[in-house]
Formats: C-alpha cells, structure tokens, sequence
C-alpha cells in the first residue's frame, strides 16, 4: 500500500529486499528513493540506519539530486560488521512549507503577521520536541533569535524575514527538523562485510614455481616446495601486496594428465595441470607431496600473516579421474549412457583431464563434502577462497554453502572466478560471494572503460564488488602481446586505483607476453601445465621490471583512503580518444573532502597525447583553485575546471595527482 507520501523506487535492493545489498565496514554508502507529495506544501526525506540487533542510529537527512526530479540521496557509512538494514522516512516539512510560503506572502504584503505568528508557533515546536540535551549553545542561540525575530513586531518586516531565512536559522531547521504525516518505507536489509570484502592488492603465484630450479647433473626441473615459496613471500610483500592467491595445491591425477601447452602426450616428468585435482595422494583435503605437508602449509600461512599478506586458496570443485571421490562418491559425477563418466568440454576446448561435480544425483551429500573440505582449510588458516568457475555450478548451492559458512565466520571471503553474463555474475554476488572478477580485461577503449568504471561503481555495487585484474595464467590480453612494457604499466594502474581490490598473476611484472598462438589468450608455455623456473634476482638487480611502479601503487592505496572505496568514483572529460581520467574522493565525518586523488592516464602505449582535461569540480567535490601534486615525480601545478597535460609512455604513462589544498 501507497503511504501517506510515497516512496517508491528504493535503492540499493537485491530481489525486492529478501536478500541484503552489499555494504563494508566504513564503507559510505548512498541510498535513493523517489519520493513526492500532492499539493505545494513541502516534504522532508531522511534515512535511518538500522545497527546489528535492531537499533536506529541518527537519520541522515536526504537531498533532492536534480531540482524538480523528485529523486532523493543520503550516504550512510556502516561502523561495525554483521547484519544491518535502513527505512527511508519521508514526511511533510513545516519548516520548509513556512519558508517558501513566507518568502512569497510576506514580500508579497499578505498575511505577513499571520506569518510570524505561525513561525513563532513553530519554533516552539523545536524547543518542546527536541530530546532532552538535544539543542547546543549554538542551537539555543539560533533558536532564540529567530523567535525575537518572529515576534518584534517594531523592527522592520524585512529585518525580520532575513534573520528566519538566513543561515543559522536554516541550519537549524535542517538540524531538528519537525515531521509531519511520516511515513516509513523499510526497513531494507544490507550486510557489511570486513574491509578485505571491498579491498585488497592480489598476488597470484604457483608454489611448484617459486623457488623451483633446473638440476644440473639431470637437466630436469625440481619443484618449487612451500618451504622455497616461503622465501618469495618477501618479494610479494615488497611491492605491497595484502592477499596472496595460490591455485589448487592438492595432488595432480595421472590418468589423462596434460602436457605442455595442453598436449595429450605428457612426458612421465610432466606435472600437469593443478586443476587436475585429485589421486592416488588424496582429494581436495590434501596437499600435493612434491609441494610439502600440513605443517609446512601451516609455517608458509603464518609467515605469510606476519609480512601482512592473507593467503587465499583455490577451491575448484571437479576432479581428475583418478580422485579418491570416483570411488567414494560416484553420484558426485555425471555418468554417460555407456557408463563413463563425462570429462569438462567448453568447446572447442576439451578437459579430459577433469570431471565436474554433479549436483543433481547427490546436492546434500555435495553440500556437506565440500562444506567439509572448505572448512578444514579454514582450520589451517585460510580465510579467503577463490571459487573456479561458480558460473558452472548451481546457484542455490552457493547460496546455501557461502550461508552456512556465514553463519559461523562471517570474515571468510570468497571470490567468484565467474567470467560469464551479467545476470549469472550478478546473481552469484547477490547469494553471498563478496567478490567478483570482471570484464575489464577486455576493456581497453577509452569510452568502454569510462562505461564499465560507471557501471561497476554505481550501478552494479549493491550486487558485485568487483576485483580487476591485469591478467591472469589463462587471460594474456591482446593488449599486452603487443603493447610493449608501457601498456603493462597503463593496465595496473586503471586496475589499482580505479577499483579497491585488484589482481595481477606472476610474470606480469617481467613483461611476460608471447602467446601460445596467434589471436590466442593462452600463454606460450602456460604455468598451468609445467613449472616455470624464473630468474627473480635478477629481474629486480636488472631494474628493467614493473616491480617498482608495481610498489608505488600499492603503496599510494594504502596512503590515500579514498582509493579504498568504490562508490566514489567520478569520470571527468578529456579532449582526446586516448587519454581517460577519473577521481575518487574521501570525506570526512563533517561531509568534507579529507582526501581526493585524480588519475589521467594515457592510454596509447606508443605514443605522447597531449589534451585538456575538464573535471567536473561539484562532483568531485573539488574548489574552483586547487593545488595537485603528481604522486610520480613530485611536482606540483595550480588546478581548477580545465587543465593541460602531456603524457608521454616513453616517461610517464598517467599523472596520479593528490589534491593538497586551495591556491
């Protein structure tokens, strides 16, 4: 039923309310409703916040974004995890029907002392229904002058009026505002997630590969162990990355393993593929021998923790043929009509190598194994699961799986490798996965970018939060085949200062970029099917790696907080098809800029572009003059709404400017 003032058209809602938006823990985040009355007598809006255990905090009065719109907006910022929820209150505004009606009548010379009569009787209302302590001294203070205002009636008319119309008096209508006909829309339920849930810098690597060296009596690759991995934590720490992501650690099946560059003739050295999961070793509750024991897992997690990283853990639910479930658990698995079971296709692609979980056969009993398995990871320290391919598994399975797990730890994250449509991505956030891969490792036009930044920060949020990644060991955009050193450098930065949370796979840093083939994403000699024996020492004594401006990044996300949200970003125009800019700004708690960050980047690695770049300053809530300090070199320049740049890949491929004060 319609309420006395409607309210309609709510936002953020996930299936109409009956599951919760996405929120985090200081997180500022905005809520909209439409909202309107009959006649001309104003209406007020606000919004409640709705604690953890059911109590109202203070409301937060709403704006109307664009005169005349009747579209209403207030930002609330949850301070403590669990579960939250808001109501939209709209109600009929005294105060504000007095001040327009006035301003029109008593200029106008009609009823001006019934005017004062009913702003005197209004007055009285703020001081009878303000709580208990409510009204400060400079309430008081406002207070009083408005009711002499209202009642000399020797002082001249207009006098008068300029006190009530004037900014202390309005202030304090805002600030205890007198409501009318309330009617209440809500309350709508959101959840806020830890800060790990928004934001975080993801570092992917193979165990087998780090530390992992040719034997010079035999020729043959040894593996890289969690020992040796361990001492590449301090490498990942030293350009700043807070989450590092291990692919499948468990024992790699035998039957139908693969070879090089995906072969199907595997030499009796081979490794295979870590996805591959599961033999005559163990399942997915167990580590891979070449890799080490529990106990050298659990001594690689805690120094992990104590450099500051998170270990995040691959959870891939399929199964080589040889996986102890074939034989303990064979309704897990889809069974052909000539009695075998059915290997993974994606065509053209073949995974004979792997089955898939099959649901329909055995759900609760796919439910408590894999609740099972997760949780014996979460005992040995892991408290964030990237999930392969949830596109491929059943919702509902997610929902029920990732809910149970809430219910017990609610810190434990999970992110969705879900490169597939919008509907199944944002479904997959809506039933509880915190995070979500996206579509920006194919969006490398300027006017795509811009379109998916919106999209992602604004208009998908409450669903998905998103992770952009530069690349990952199945994705070597084209871009990166053939934009030389310079476009690896443009890719992580869009990547790490347009989102909070964003990922980059080992080799990134060195310029790793021949493909298998031709118009292929797959990497020449790919990781996922052979260990790679890099040479890191000297990759950082060369200084011809990203690694450097890989660590500046990372380390100006954590400096300036405004890159550590999400809802905050505003595109600004350029003159030029290759140069994008957008910034992101952190208010403090009296609703001012306490920190702006604006990037420009260039988005030709081949060439210089020169451009105009026109910010937006109302949005970005910049001043009309303001002092940028380039975060790369130093310098600093005198900004306001249209600015010059020159960007220049053989240099600088993007500007990323603090905002240090007015000029």
């Amino acid at each position: 039923m319609v309420g006395r003032i409607p309210v309609i058209d709510v936002h953020p809602l996930v299936d109409q309310g009956q599951r919760p938006a996405k929120a985090t823990v200081h997180e500022p985040l905005p809520v909209q409703a439409t909202v309107f009355r009959e006649g001309h007598d104003r209406l007020g809006a606000e919004v409640v916040p709705i604690r953890p255990g059911g109590v109202r905090g203070t409301p937060a009065r709403m704006r109307e974004l664009v005169p005349g719109t009747d579209r209403y907006e207030a930002w609330i910022t949850p301070d403590a995890e669990g579960e939250w929820a808001f109501e939209v209150r709209a109600f009929s505004d005294p105060l504000a029907t007095w001040t327009h009606d006035a301003g029109l009548k008593i200029r106008a010379d009609v009823d001006v002392e019934l005017m004062f009569l009913e702003a005197r009787l209004l007055l009285e209302r703020i001081r009878e229904e303000a709580p208990d302590g409510a009204l400060t001294a400079d309430d008081e203070a406002a207070l009083t002058a408005a009711q002499d205002a209202a009642t000399d009636e020797i002082r001249p008319v207009e006098a008068r009026l300029a006190v009530l119309e004037g900014p202390e008096t309005q202030a304090l209508f805002l600030r205890h505002p007198l409501r009318d006909l309330v009617t209440v829309s809500g309350p709508y339920p959101l959840y806020a997630d830890r800060r790990r849930a928004l934001t975080g810098s993801w570092y992917e690597f193979f165990p087998r590969s780090e530390g992992a060296r040719v034997d010079a009596k035999t020729g043959k690759v040894v593996s890289g162990t969690f020992k040796t991995a361990a001492k590449s934590l301090d490498r990942v720490a030293g350009m700043g990355f807070d989450v590092l992501y291990l692919p499948p650690i468990h024992p790699i099946g035998e039957v139908n393993r693969k070879g090089p560059n995906n072969t199907l003739d595997p030499g009796p050295d081979d490794p295979g593929s870590p996805w591959a999961i599961g033999s005559r070793a163990g399942g997915h509750d167990a580590i891979h021998p070449d890799l080490g024991t529990f106990a050298d897992f659990d001594a690689f997690v805690k120094r992990a923790n104590r450099l500051g990283i998170e270990v995040a853990l691959d959870l891939a639910l399929q199964a080589a043929p040889d996986h102890p479930w074939v034989e303990t658990h064979p309704q897990f698995f889809r069974h052909r009509a000539d009695g075998t079971i059915a290997y993974a296709e994606n065509p053209p692609k073949k995974y004979q190598d792997i089955y898939p979980v099959f649901f329909d056969d055995d759900f609760e009993g796919v439910v408590e194994e894999v609740t099972r398995v997760v949780r014996l990871w979460m005992s040995h320290g892991v408290r964030i699961f990237r999930v392969d391919n949830p596109h491929t598994k059943p919702v509902m399975f997610w929902e029920r799986l990732l809910g149970d797990i809430r219910a017990t730890d609610p810190d434990v994250v999970f992110l969705s490798e879900a490169f597939t449509r919008p509907a199944m991505m944002h479904t997959l956030g809506a039933v509880g996965f915190h995070q979500s891969y996206t579509y920006f490792t194919w969006r490398t036009e300027k006017d795509e970018i811009e379109d998916y930044l919106r999209e992602v920060s604004r208009e998908s949020d409450h669903l998905m939060r998103p992770s952009f990644w530069v690349n990952t060991p199945d994705i070597l955009h084209a871009s990166l085949q053939y934009g030389g050193p310079a476009m690896f450098a443009i890719r992580a930065t869009l990547a790490a200062l347009a989102t909070p949370s964003w990922g980059m796979y080992a080799g990134f840093e060195l310029f790793e970029h021949v493909a298998v083939r031709p118009g292929s994403e797959e990497y020449l000699d790919s990781e996922k099917y052979q260990i790679r024996v890099r040479d890191w020492a000297a990759a950082e004594s060369s200084g011809t790696s990203l690694m450097p401006y890989v660590g500046t990044l990372n380390r100006l996300r954590r400096e300036h907080p405004a890159l550590g949200l999400l809802r905050n970003l505003v595109v600004h125009a350029t003159d030029d098809d290759h140069v994008i800019c957008f910034s992101k700004t952190a208010y403090d708690e009296h609703g001012a800029p306490a920190d702006t960050v604006i990037a420009v980047i260039n988005l030709d690695p081949h060439g210089a572009r020169e451009t105009t770049v026109h910010l937006d300053l109302e949005a970005a809530g910049l001043p009309e003059g303001f002092v940028v300090r380039d975060e790369l070199t130093g310098a600093e320049w005198a900004w306001g709404a249209d600015n010059y740049v020159r960007l220049d890949p053989s240099g600088d491929v993007a500007h990323i400017l603090s905002v240090k004060g007015t000029v």
